[in-house]
């Protein structure tokens, strides 16, 4: 694919994906809305004049410090603080009254563990994979859903299982590659509401049991030793016509079986051994038929 094709497909899954944030943030602050209330002001207050009075010991345990990959969500008295998470870089929270969480959002990877799954032809077979996934919405990902990663995992299990359930054995080993595009649809629509990405799904091993696996071995040894038949048949096929063809050569010019003979003569005195042949012309041979 071109590079000025996939450039514009990468910004359009950006902005799209900073859209859905905005619109999943403003619910989520909907949601917590109604500000702290008289007595958190009151708290917030006595907060800060505790601050000022114990500075600058206390800046240590105000300022906080979020990497270049994380973000951070902070919750006030149970409640979301506006402006959504923060980083990265340095923040401040007030202690006692403000919590935060951390939000890795690298693309992170974690295995399928093998699942027993029954084919539509009701062949049962072992299947494992590999998903990675990222997390786009920090805010959704701490308040939607109470583990993100544990429910993404437990996701792409249940998936495996139900997709694979609707093939046949033939259609899961040739494939692959469109089983795991669909599979990886079916999750970031599912995972998505979460304020997870998922970005890439792949099918690793397909273990068959062990009577089946014989079964295909018996199959395929057969289907090479027909081939095998099949292309012996056609080569004697070829030599019985070059053999007719000469033949009837030789039966058109009869001075062609001489030289044939000499030729074969020659041969045999080239193989060095102790046979002693004795040459008998071809006419004498014919007129002592003959005679009789």
């Amino acid at each position: 694919m071109p590079i000025n094709k996939i450039k514009p497909e990468m910004e359009t899954s950006t902005a799209e994906e900073v859209a859905e944030g905005k619109n999943r943030h403003q619910v989520v602050q909907e949601d917590h809305g109604g500000g702290v209330g008289f007595c958190g002001w009151i708290l917030i207050i006595f907060s800060m004049l505790m601050i000022l009075v114990t500075f600058p010991i206390s800046i240590f345990f105000c300022f906080k410090v979020v990497q270049e990959y994380e973000r951070a969500v902070i919750f006030r008295l149970g409640r979301i603080v506006k402006g959504g998470a923060k980083g990265p870089g340095m923040f401040w929270i007030i202690p006692c009254l403000d919590t935060f969480r951390r939000v890795d959002l690298r693309t992170v990877s974690f295995n399928i563990p093998p699942q027993e799954v029954l084919t539509r032809d009701s062949v049962t077979i072992m299947v494992d994979g590999v998903v990675f996934y990222r997390t786009f919405n920090p805010t959704v990902a701490i308040t939607k859903v109470e583990n993100a990663d544990m429910a993404t995992q437990m996701l792409a299990q249940t998936t495996l299982r139900n997709m694979l359930g609707t093939k046949n054995l033939s259609e899961i080993l040739t494939d692959r590659e469109e089983m795991a595009d669909q599979m990886e649809h079916v999750l970031y629509d599912a995972s998505k509401e979460w304020g997870i990405k998922v970005e890439r799904v792949e099918l690793k091993d397909v273990k068959l049991p062990q009577s089946m696996q014989r079964a295909m071995a018996a199959e395929a040894e057969a289907s090479r030793e027909a081939r095998a038949k099949v292309i012996a048949a056609e080569g004697e096929m070829n030599a019985s016509r070059a053999l007719k063809e000469a033949a009837m050569v030789m039966a058109e010019a009869p001075s062609s079986m001489q030289l044939r003979y000499l030729q074969t003569l020659t041969e045999i005195a080239s193989e060095r051994n102790s046979t002693i042949v004795f040459p008998i012309p071809i006419d004498l041979i014919t007129a002592f038929f003959k005679q009789k």
